[in-house]
């Protein structure tokens, strides 16, 4: 089969690969029909990375299952599925609760099965795949696994009606947020530098966009809350952004609220600067929010 593999300068190339077997009678193979871009997989874009020199890449997919194993009663041959990327070790302490995503050996795994999104085909458990509805596309299909990230956040958060919540980044993620904290019942304010970005967020409900190079996001904030600050802050721009982004973060919130950082840090150590003093003396929460334990949330559809 054809695949996009990472080059060694961090590029991709497209490459005849082997196509994947079933290794055990409850797995699936899917031909994938769409895979969505993550803000993960920019981050990797030119970067040289000896440990995923010739990985194929991507983890938001959706396809048709061409094959499965004797044991499978989840899906059928022709099936329409989203294909659920985050897969742990499954011997884990995390993985017999379902916790995959804490598992510590997650992305090894999933990078050798359900997490090569850009290829004709994958293979996995039968339980990461996800039989949708006729009304669900495959373009649709591959975006939830945005949307469990975001909902994921949600629920650590505690978001109830009336949570007043500002959102750092409107992109994908933050995107997901607003729609989630809406549709919850809670005042939103997002806050971007990219004007369509925050036209989009405009037209998808937030009660107040602030552009950040030309507003004052704590102002904003403090309009919004009669100067109490937020109740929850989502960060949800990450990467490069981080040591601006999650400082602000912890100036928009309240004391007593809650930071739930959903924007992805790079590999290694480092360093933020943050005003621990009144992060501790205002009993400020900081919620780490990483990828969603997906299949805690998805209904099974068996046959």
């Amino acid at each position: 089969m054809k695949a996009a593999r990472k080059t060694a300068n961090g590029r991709f190339e497209i490459a005849e690969v082997e196509e994947p077997r079933l290794p055990a009678d409850d797995w699936v193979k899917a031909r994938v029909r769409m895979a969505g871009i993550c803000g993960t997989d920019l981050r990797h874009w030119e970067k040289a990375e000896e440990e995923l020199h010739c990985c194929i890449m991507g983890h938001e997919l959706a396809g048709e299952v061409v094959e499965i194993g004797s044991a499978v009663t989840r899906v059928a041959v022709g099936d329409r599925v989203l294909v659920e990327s985050v897969l742990g070790c499954g011997h884990c302490d995390w993985c017999r609760v379902q916790q995959y995503n804490r598992c510590p050996d997650l992305y090894p795994t999933r990078r050798a099965s359900v997490s090569r999104a850009y290829a004709e085909y994958v293979v996995g458990p039968q339980h990461k795949f996800h039989r949708l509805p006729d009304s669900v596309g495959f373009d649709d299909a591959a975006l939830l696994d945005t949307y469990a990230v975001a909902l994921h956040a949600q629920h650590l958060s505690g978001l109830t009606i009336g949570s007043r919540v500002a959102i750092i980044g409107a992109g994908p993620i933050g995107l997901g947020q607003l729609m989630l904290a809406k549709a919850s019942g809670a005042t939103v304010t997002i806050i971007d530098r990219m004007p369509h970005a925050l036209a989009l967020a405009a037209r998808l409900g937030a009660d107040r966009i602030v552009h950040s190079d030309d507003d004052d996001p704590q102002g904003a904030i403090g309009a919004m809350t009669d100067d109490r600050g937020a109740d929850i802050v989502f960060e949800c721009a990450g990467g490069e952004s981080m040591p601006d982004t999650l400082p602000l973060a912890t100036r928009l919130v309240r004391r007593g609220g809650k930071v739930v950082i959903v924007g992805g840090f790079d590999d290694g150590a480092i360093a933020i600067p943050l005003e621990w003093q009144r992060i501790q003396m205002s009993e400020i929460t900081l919620i780490p929010a990483p990828a969603s334990p997906f299949t805690t949330s998805m209904p099974n559809r068996s046959r």
